[in-house]
């Protein structure tokens, strides 16, 4: 997909160098056509790791979209030049007049933490209610889903034995369901993470439903209320070289972290990490974008 973003991202060189269709500002204007408008609230501190990791992954329809990022105004990141929020990010105050096709809300390296403890948990479930009438489908990701599900659905979370941290293998349940049209019957994902949401709190809520899980990570994909918002408890969206980042970080710290599962080959951090995840990766933001966004959402927003 034409993917229309500033022309001066810093990633938008990076993308073009991969063959990634971006389209700039001065092209969009020339073509006679309703672009989907997604706005990313980006959680994550690492900003251009996120921004290059998700707009891979958005690249992958034939639709053209407006991309908007946007960052918490009640908490700055501290792990970005603020020359760069300033430059490509605004604020929620700036866009709650506004409506979107899509939002995509990311994880963040709080999961230890309450929810209501997060110094911008007031901001976030702020967004989160202006959603309902403002966005047609929002996408959470990893902590961002176990904060949706828990603030929207009153899904609690839990903390794990030990981290998740690697390539997990995962099913898919109900075919037809168009989230996860085109999987195949198993298919690899990243996750990293502490914590985890109830399985039985979200089979009991009669607006969630699960479609795909992993034996050992529980429910990976959820729906609720038939796509307005959808859950996804791991990170498709990774780079082949973000969990290396993540050990070796955890390494240097002295967490004595477990070598991530399925990861290297022969579980040798030396060696270079095998991709396995991105065709599916794509396929589930390209099905998001396609039939819970542009199938659904009004062309006069």
């Amino acid at each position: 997909m034409p993917i229309r973003i500033d022309n001066d991202l810093p990633v938008k060189k990076i993308l073009e160098e991969e063959n990634i269709f971006v389209m700039d500002e001065d092209r969009a204007m020339s073509q006679d056509i309703r672009p989907l408008e997604v706005v990313i609230l980006n959680l994550m501190p690492l900003k251009e790791d996120t921004e290059l990791q998700l707009l891979r992954s958005l690249s992958n329809t034939p639709i053209q979209v407006n991309i908007t990022f946007i960052r918490t105004g009640t908490y700055e990141s501290k792990n970005v030049a603020r020359k760069h929020l300033e430059r490509f990010y605004t604020t929620f105050d700036q866009i709650r007049e506004r409506r979107f096709d899509g939002l995509i809300i990311t994880g963040a390296p709080v999961e230890k933490m309450a929810f209501e403890e997060v110094e911008y948990w007031d901001e976030l479930t702020e967004i989160m209610d202006w959603s309902e009438k403002n966005v047609t489908s929002t996408l959470h990701i990893c902590w961002g889903a176990q904060a949706g599900l828990y603030y929207r659905y009153g899904v609690p979370k839990y903390n794990l034995p030990e981290k998740f941290s690697g390539i997990y293998k995962h099913y898919t349940f109900h075919k037809r369901t168009p989230l996860v049209r085109g999987f195949d019957d198993s298919f690899w994902v990243p996750q990293s993470r502490y914590t985890g949401s109830s399985k039985e709190a979200i089979v009991a809520n009669d607006k969630l439903e699960i479609v795909s899980e992993g034996d050992i990570t529980g429910p990976y994909l959820i729906i609720g209320e038939k796509g307005k918002n959808i859950f996804v408890t791991g990170h498709p969206e990774y780079d082949t070289m973000t969990l290396d980042q993540e050990y070796k970080r955890d390494m240097e710290k002295g967490l004595n972290p477990s070598i991530p599962c399925n990861y290297y080959p022969e579980d040798d951090p030396t060696q270079k990490p095998i991709k396995s995840w991105r065709c599916h990766a794509n396929t589930l933001y390209f099905n998001w974008l396609n039939y819970y966004v542009y199938q659904v959402t009004p062309y006069q927003l």
